[in-house]
């Protein structure tokens, strides 16, 4: 006899055999200051607060719903690489921005859910991201009704990966004493101007590479309260370092154990490499934090246009 079972994603059911994995499927509904107008044919049509931007995205290999000449309209600004393969993106590729109205290279946008309220700067970078991953959204509620909930004093949260820091503003908005880890100047840079708009203080800024720091805290027997990671499919640390997804990630959670609370606490991943299922960070984890009952599943944008956009995979737990 032949026992099935069901897999259920935001209350679609999946028959598969002798398996029940709960999936999430989640779109960051609290944004006001956001909005996928469109996507298709390779790229995306966005809006971030006044302004309308046309960027490349490589899993939108469906057609456009509006017309290119309706997309043209709308969007401020369009980013171009400079590569023939449109859904391969490479760490050496070129490209630039071309401005079809006027508009500023920096401009500040604002997120609410609940207490937490941001603001965020944006800005036309020359590798075409702005400053922000949209669907973080979910994270940064998750974070911030998590760390609310607690009774510890002054918890620590450890932010990897860091980027321009908004899940460390969203931590030390709720009360929480944040270090703050990227191998980026400029990246740390940004962050401090985000902590200065939110009115935020005392965030430990640290310049090294991510495995690096966490090793060292290992051994220091530093423990954190919470701890998110976003890890790159690949990167360069302040010295060379090699950072590869595949080769590296399952060290780093092992070593993020180490570091995690027993008692108050929570773990973060979010992945983009495009191929990697969410159930390959979901088995990383699992593996290493056994006691945990972690959520997994795929983060998207909704588009005004119907077609949604999927936009990397997370899996988190907290106890």
């Amino acid at each position: 006899m032949i026992i099935h079972s069901f897999l259920m994603i935001n209350d679609r059911y999946f028959v598969g055999l002798n398996v029940y994995t709960p999936m999430k499927l989640l779109h960051p509904s609290s944004w006001k200051d956001y909005e996928l107008i469109d996507a298709g044919d390779g790229e995306k049509l966005e809006r971030f607060g006044k302004y309308c931007l046309i960027r490349p995205e490589p899993q939108a290999i469906w057609r456009k719903t509006k017309s290119e000449n309706e997309w043209n309209k709308i969007a401020h600004a369009q980013f171009r690489r400079e590569q023939k393969d449109n859904f391969r993106f490479g760490d050496d590729v070129k490209g630039g921005w071309k401005k079809n109205q006027s508009m500023p290279d920096s401009w500040n946008v604002e997120y609410h859910h609940q207490k937490l309220s941001l603001t965020l700067r944006l800005a036309l970078t020359s590798f075409g991201h702005v400053g922000i991953f949209p669907e973080q959204g979910e994270n940064w509620n998750f974070i911030f009704e998590t760390v609310s909930s607690w009774k510890t004093k002054a918890p620590r949260i450890l932010n990897l990966f860091a980027y321009t820091g908004a899940a460390s503003m969203v931590a030390r908005q709720a009360g929480a004493e944040v270090t703050h880890v990227d191998a980026s100047r400029p990246g740390l840079n940004w962050a401090n101007q985000n902590m200065q708009l939110n009115h935020l203080d005392h965030i430990r800024w640290v310049y090294e590479d991510a495995l690096k720091f966490v090793k060292r805290e290992a051994k220091r027997g530093n423990k954190y309260n919470g701890i998110i990671m976003d890890p790159p499919p690949y990167g360069r640390g302040p010295e060379g370092e090699k950072w590869t997804l595949q080769e590296k990630l399952d060290e780093l959670v092992w070593l993020s154990h180490q570091l995690l609370e027993e008692k108050d606490h929570f773990f973060i991943l979010s992945m983009y490499a495009v191929g990697l299922s969410a159930t390959v960070g979901l088995n990383v984890v699992k593996s290493h934090f056994k006691d945990s009952q972690p959520e997994s599943g795929e983060f998207f944008l909704k588009s005004t246009q119907g077609l949604d956009l999927p936009m990397g995979t997370f899996v988190r737990f907290r106890g």
